[in-house]
């Protein structure tokens, strides 16, 4: 980030050009290290999509106070609450995986484990409430 005080345009800035640098981090990591990035990005409390979420229903708030002067249409703060929401409700689902994905961050079993454990059947499941 820039000097000790950057203006929240430039803060916003930095932030945007940080993730990028983390997503590509992400994509070229091995495996227990791109859980461990994982593990931060998720983290419900302290992770970077919780953070993301609070930002955007802080948003909301401002859309909601400029709406009802007048200043922004009712759509704008329906969209951003919407999305708070949502991000909110991802969250909260993943924040259930995210000790699962930590613990790839661990040592490897020995290579009798491995084989035992790739004989599980495994199943991809997507799965949203409402």
């Amino acid at each position: 980030m820039t000097g000790p005080n950057p203006s929240p345009i430039q803060l916003a800035d930095d932030i945007a050009r940080q993730l990028s640098q983390l997503t590509q981090h992400l994509s070229q990591s091995p495996p227990h290290e791109a859980a461990q990035i994982l593990g931060k990005v998720l983290d419900y409390d302290e992770g970077i999509l919780g953070r993301v979420t609070a930002l955007v229903a802080t948003g909301s708030h401002f859309a909601q106070d400029r709406s009802q002067r007048g200043t922004l249409p009712p759509e704008v703060w329906l969209a951003l609450g919407r999305a708070a929401n949502e991000l909110d409700n991802v969250g909260a689902d993943l924040d259930e995986h995210t000790d699962t994905i930590r613990q790839l961050a661990t040592p490897s079993p020995p290579p009798a484990s491995r084989a035992a454990a790739k004989t599980m059947a495994t199943a991809m499941v997507v799965r949203r409430r409402r």
